[in-house]
């Protein structure tokens, strides 16, 4: 056996042990071991065994490709971009839908604010005394008038609008919504009422309470006259107020593409300009002015007129909630633009009141009330004329009911 006094030194002809079995220099080295430079070398150096055989990489040297791959397919040219997946059609579908509603907000923000500040908010109600006291729901005073602000001569002319001066009311409907739903109550021009004690506004000069028709209210005192005069008959508190003149009118029903109504006999009036057929059909601007006006051809005048009006509001109404109006701003920026050219609010009138009245005015058609003040006499006699006198003890129970946001139980009549 060699003396181990003598192993690892130099010339002896051994090498060092390592803690490694030895190899020839024609054999191969083990992993992880060294193998000579050439036969004879007395210096190692470090050995990389086969891929076959290689368990883990040495210091120093790249990473294994994965498996299946080449290391040309697993790394890019340097400087090269590798190409995005193009999305899928639903993808792109989603970011269409997500830009068009984004588009859409915008655009109904810029008109909401653009509409806010066009609201002529010039009815203060909250100055005017002897006021109903507040019940329960909410009460809208809506107001047709004749005014002729925003007509040209020849608009007056093709209208049949004639061509008085001032404001007078056509059409007053008390909007009641609440825990009850919603009533549209039409309350007759030629109403024989009480008007409350007032100064007139361009004399001064101060008037007593006296009985006069419910339209002469708005024609002496305004909208402050009208709305004490309607709550002092009703007990009915008024909480806002919406008027809107011809102009604003047939704007409005232009600007939403004409609004579908049937009717069950042909109209003709010559002092409105109505002519009409019998059937379904989709009335214009002008079309739509006139039905609401006439009377003559009514066999109860302003009663029948009165159920033509809320007949045509709340088709209006239904109209312009559909899709094809409220998401189409060709037609929607045009109808608030006209609907804004001849509206008169009260100060606590905003725009979220005024939906909240449209939304109202819709939910007569889904189940909600449409109806007249209970009449006794129709033709009743008077200094001022014929006038309409109302069913004193079912007015009141009407009224009541308002009041207390109970559901309407006075039928009405035909």
């Amino acid at each position: 056996m060699p003396d181990p006094a003598h192993a690892g030194t130099p010339g002896s002809g051994h090498v060092a042990m390592t803690g490694q079995p030895h190899v020839g220099a024609s054999g191969p080295a083990p992993a992880g071991g060294t193998r000579p430079a050439h036969a004879g070398a007395g210096r190692a150096v470090p050995y990389a065994p086969p891929p076959s055989t290689r368990t883990a990489p040495l210091p120093g040297m790249p990473s294994p490709a994965p498996p299946g791959r080449t290391g040309e397919e697993s790394r890019p040219e340097r400087g090269s971009r590798v190409p995005r997946a193009r999305p899928s059609r639903r993808r792109r579908a989603v970011r269409a839908a997500v830009l068009l509603l984004s588009g859409l907000l915008v655009t109904c923000a810029g008109t909401y604010v653009w509409a806010g500040n066009r609201l002529d908010q010039q009815v203060d109600l909250g100055a005017l005394t002897d006021r109903a006291a507040p019940g329960k729901g909410t009460n809208y005073l809506v107001v047709g008038s004749d005014s002729r602000e925003g007509l040209s001569s020849q608009d007056r002319k093709n209208l049949n609008t004639g061509s008085a001066q001032g404001r007078r009311t056509d059409s007053m409907i008390l909007v009641h919504t609440g825990a009850g739903g919603t009533t549209m109550l039409s309350l007759p021009r030629d109403s024989w009422v009480t008007l409350p004690p007032y100064v007139d506004p361009g004399t001064g000069r101060n008037y007593r309470a006296a009985p006069n028709k419910l339209n002469a209210a708005f024609s002496l005192g305004g909208p402050e006259l009208l709305v004490r005069t309607v709550e002092r008959n009703t007990g009915v508190h008024i909480d806002h107020y919406a008027e809107i003149g011809f102009a604003g009118f047939v704007g409005v029903v232009d600007a939403v593409g004409g609004v579908d109504l049937c009717l069950d006999r042909p109209i003709k009036d010559k002092a409105s300009g109505a002519n009409l057929p019998r059937g379904c059909q989709t009335l214009d601007g002008a079309d739509a002015l006139a039905f609401v006006r006439q009377r003559k051809q009514e066999a109860q005048g302003d009663l029948g007129r009165t159920r033509n009006q809320q007949k045509f509001l709340t088709a209006l109404a239904a109209k312009a909630a559909t899709p094809g109006t409220l998401l189409d701003p060709a037609k929607s920026v045009p109808a608030v633009s006209a609907g804004l050219d001849t509206l008169v609010v009260d100060k606590d009138t905003g725009l979220p009141q005024l939906m909240s009245l449209f939304q109202a005015m819709q939910g007569v058609t889904g189940g909600g009330r449409q109806l007249n003040v209970p009449v006794s006499n129709p033709n009743l006699t008077t200094s001022k004329g014929s006038a309409v006198q109302w069913d004193a003890a079912r007015a009141r129970k009407l009224f009541d009911e308002l009041k207390q946001d109970r559901p309407v139980t006075v039928p009405r009549q035909n």
